[in-house]
């Protein structure tokens, strides 16, 4: 019984991890005509994450800190993401270097403000995910 159920889990992170790859690179492919494999990896810990961060606790933070907390963490792992693929590596996958504030060129306000607005969506899709895939 206990593996059924760590099975479930496994396909239902995989289901949603992959959903997440596919929407990011698709907002990508919107907003800047082309993606990279790696966003596509982002995208889907982003989803898995920012979705369910209000599990880790017994009684969830409000909705409006799930969110915030949401686009700081989709910020960080940006972050992290452009100093191993841009800085490091010399890809040049992303440059936010001519956006006022930003910090080495690989995240700044104007992409931390979009981050939090599309986390509300993330946790909602996320749930929507997680649920359907219940027995």
């Amino acid at each position: 019984m206990r593996s059924e159920g760590f099975a479930a889990e496994l396909i239902r992170s995989l289901v949603i991890f992959l959903a997440g790859g596919f929407i990011y690179g698709a907002i990508e492919l919107l907003y800047r005509g082309h993606t990279h494999p790696s966003m596509f990896v982002l995208g889907g810990i982003c989803l898995l994450w920012v979705g369910g961060f209000g599990r880790f606790f017994v009684n969830p933070p409000p909705l409006w800190v799930q969110v915030l907390v949401g686009g700081a963490f989709i910020t960080f792992a940006e972050f992290a993401c452009g100093l191993v693929y841009n800085v490091w590596l010399g890809m040049r996958v992303w440059d936010y270097s001519k956006l006022p504030y930003n910090i080495m060129g690989q995240v700044c306000p104007t992409f931390f403000f979009s981050w939090v607005a599309l986390s509300l969506p993330a946790i909602l899709v996320e749930n929507c995910f997680r649920y359907a895939f219940r027995r």
